[in-house]
């Protein structure tokens, strides 16, 4: 698949009037959706979220999805990180969220929590083998106070992790959303120990105001006793 074609916005710029039922803020929100490209080129594309092409771009760095993987979305409402692994030939994606997620040519979808005490075997039937691709794109509801947003994040990132090494197969990945702030050395830690490769990654998609941030793990090293 080429890479994704971003409209230019130059010449772009859309603004919005408060009224009588739009708060400020919810102005200030449609305007940079308005003038947002990748927005654009998403309803263009047939992309259900502009988050689509944040994977599209680390998967075009990392070359995460391999032809043929097993791939596992763990909160993917409303689905877009789903349809780029379909779309780059995994041939098992399997997207599973609290939410209600449309159905997707290709995919198998289930609204649960990935937390449960039963998922990792259920996940793994589902998938048909353990997988080689673990996807988190997890955001709590931001509370507007920095440090704690980054907390509620970085507890949702851990908890993913925990999963993954959980359900991965040797050589696996794993991908998740974290917020700048400092305080997921132990969740790194934990990664380096079981990931040959820990990186960083901040795709083009990420918006530049926006303090998110993407850990990247390759290179599953397998579950050890104990």
């Amino acid at each position: 698949m080429k890479r994704p074609s971003i409209p230019s916005s130059r010449g772009l710029s859309v603004s919005v009037k408060t009224a009588k039922r739009r708060s400020a803020a919810s102005a200030r929100w449609l305007a940079r959706q308005l003038n947002d490209p990748y927005v654009t080129a998403a309803k263009q594309q047939g992309w259900r979220s502009r988050a689509a092409f944040k994977l599209l771009e680390l998967d075009d760095r990392f070359h995460l999805i391999k032809r043929g993987a097993r791939v596992l979305d763990l909160g993917a409402a409303p689905g877009g990180w789903t349809q780029v692994a379909v779309r780059r030939g995994a041939s098992s994606v399997l997207a599973v969220d609290l939410l209600q997620v449309d159905p997707l040519p290709g995919a198998t979808i289930l609204q649960a929590d990935f937390t449960d005490a039963d998922m990792p075997e259920r996940l793994v039937a589902l998938l048909g083998g353990e997988a080689d691709l673990v996807l988190s794109d997890m955001a709590p509801n931001t509370t507007g106070h920095a440090a704690t947003d980054h907390i509620r994040i970085v507890a949702l990132a851990e908890m993913a992790v925990d999963f993954a090494i959980r359900v991965l197969t040797p050589g696996g990945g794993f991908v998740a959303k974290v917020f700048q702030g400092g305080s997921e050395r132990q969740m790194l830690d934990n990664l380096k120990r079981h990931f040959a490769q820990v990186k960083h990654a901040k795709p083009p998609a990420s918006r530049k105001e926006s303090s998110e941030l993407y850990v990247v793990a390759l290179g599953f090293k397998g579950r050890t006793e104990g």
